[in-house]
């Protein structure tokens, strides 16, 4: 960057200063109380994202029979709504009260209703009661988290018996329940099917659909906990070609991912050599290809550094604080796993706050004429990168900006690279600034970078690559700097 002058950073926007953006952050995990949102909510509205997916916790809501006190999703709700964010729900998960064996686990995670007809008729009544509840505040409900891993899908069994584990055609039951009573509720509301665990689990998904949740869903959600970015595109493509076979128009969110700030982490991704640095690109990295498949909307994991506690059991302390590093802001814990401290933003808070500060209002997509040529570069001793795991996308704005987002996808955890590319482009702006992704900082290209090449051609010379996203920006794409 040093052939670079810098002219500003990419100015930050607040949630409210934002109309529509596909971009939001994950406030989970509040059903067990397991940090404190006050602290957060101003830190979050900075980001300038806009979805937050909270967990409805129907344990902590109904724990006398047919009474549901929402005072606690209340505040949550109200306060995220105040600063211009847009609440979406995941309904989950296991209730005490109904399904004895519930008791056992910590926030009664993973226990579904489905054992009997007391169970799912008390579940309808509860979802019914939360879609009613916040008609005309939340949009999107999301039907269970992760219902196809074993944490997430228990059975109420005998000690002798094998645990049987998740299975489709019982998710299908529920969802289906759960959808109709969604829109009965409120018939503008959006019912969300599977938060899928394992997002190449398409024999599970399929199966749910053909049991009649591709009638009945309006959008599916995915998780994709993994290293290796490069598999994304591939999971986004075969998820639309699946919806598009029983019904198109399927919306597909993204609703959960993200990478551990350090390596000593429980939960998804632990034991990995995971630092700050790597978890920022890998939040860039992901979420630029599903900005670039046009998902609905996207949502980071997580806003806090916070106990894992999937496999916790009541009376059993030790077994729920296993500590996971996936926020954007880093948290230290009391005795009993509760996050404490400032909550301190991580180079991951930067990172997806530069994100929301450009692709958001009319950004989109859009297929530009661009390619990228390996030129001689005397910087790398000989000449451009052009590694296979090159990644490049285009995007553009109702103004006539547009950009080119692009990195060089090497493995995330072993391996960096520093070198330069060359684009061939047709028909964009001459004036074009370089915008480092990571940190928002902005850059003048030299002369010797840029040629006119006629005819509408513009040449741009051995720009810096690296396994950070970075992006060439033509005409207004930027909005303000600092």
């Amino acid at each position: 960057m040093e052939r670079l002058t810098k002219v500003g950073t990419v100015k930050s926007k607040c949630a409210h200063e934002i109309k529509n953006s596909r971009l939001g952050i994950g406030f989970e995990k509040l059903d067990r109380a397991v940090f404190d949102p006050e602290k957060a909510y101003d830190k979050v509205a900075a980001i300038g994202v806009k979805w937050i997916r909270i967990q409805s916790g129907w344990a902590r809501t109904e724990k006398e029979k047919g009474v549901y006190d929402f005072a606690w999703l209340d505040d949550i709700v109200d306060n995220i709504l105040l600063r211009g964010m847009k609440p979406w729900i995941c309904l989950c998960y296991g209730n005490p009260i109904y399904s004895p064996f519930a008791s056992v686990y910590f926030g009664a995670v993973g226990c579904p209703p489905i054992a009997t007809q007391e169970e799912r008729d008390a579940w309808v009544r509860y979802v019914s009661a939360v879609v009613t509840h916040y008609r005309g505040k939340v949009e999107y409900y999301e039907i269970w988290n992760e219902p196809d891993s074993r944490y997430s899908w228990k059975h109420a069994h005998a000690e002798d018996e094998e645990e049987p584990g998740p299975n489709a055609h019982e998710y299908a039951l529920l969802a289906n329940l759960t959808a109709d009573a969604i829109h009965a509720a409120d018939p503008k509301a959006k019912a969300v099917g599977f938060a899928i665990a394992q997002a190449y689990n398409f024999t599970y998904m399929n199966t749910a659909l053909a049991e009649g949740m591709g009638d009945r869903i309006d959008a599916l959600s995915f998780h994709a906990y993994t290293a290796d970015d490069t598999l994304r595109p591939d999971y986004l493509k075969t998820f639309r070609r699946l919806l598009d076979s029983y019904r198109p128009g399927i919306e597909i969110i993204q609703s959960e991912t993200g990478a551990q700030s350090r390596s000593d982490g429980a939960g998804a991704l632990s034991g990995l050599s995971w630092t700050k640095e790597k978890q920022m690109k890998h939040q860039l990295r992901n979420m630029l290809h599903d900005l670039a498949a046009d998902v609905t909307f996207t949502s980071y994991f997580s806003t806090m550094d916070m106990i894992e506690a999937l496999r916790g059991l009541i009376g059993n302390k030790s077994s729920y604080l296993d500590y996971g590093y996936f926020g954007v802001l880093s948290a230290d814990f009391d005795e009993d796993g509760f996050s404490t401290g400032s909550y301190t933003p991580k180079p991951s808070y930067r990172s997806l706050q530069v994100l929301a500060a450009l692709f958001s209002e009319d950004c989109k997509p859009e297929p530009l004429t661009v390619r990228h040529v390996s030129l001689p570069s005397k910087r790398v001793k000989g000449h451009d990168c052009d590694d296979k795991t090159i990644c490049v996308y285009t995007f553009g704005k109702d103004n006539g900006a547009k950009a080119i987002v692009y990195w060089n996808a090497v493995p995330l955890l072993t391996h960096t690279y520093e070198g330069t590319i060359s684009f061939q482009t047709f028909g964009l702006d001459k004036n074009v600034r370089l915008v480092d992704l990571a940190d928002g900082s902005i850059y003048t290209l030299p002369n010797e970078m840029i040629k006119d090449a006629g005819h509408g051609e513009l040449q741009l010379i051995n720009v810096p690559i690296s396994d950070t996203p970075k992006m060439l920006a033509f005409g207004d794409f930027i909005d303000e700097i600092v």
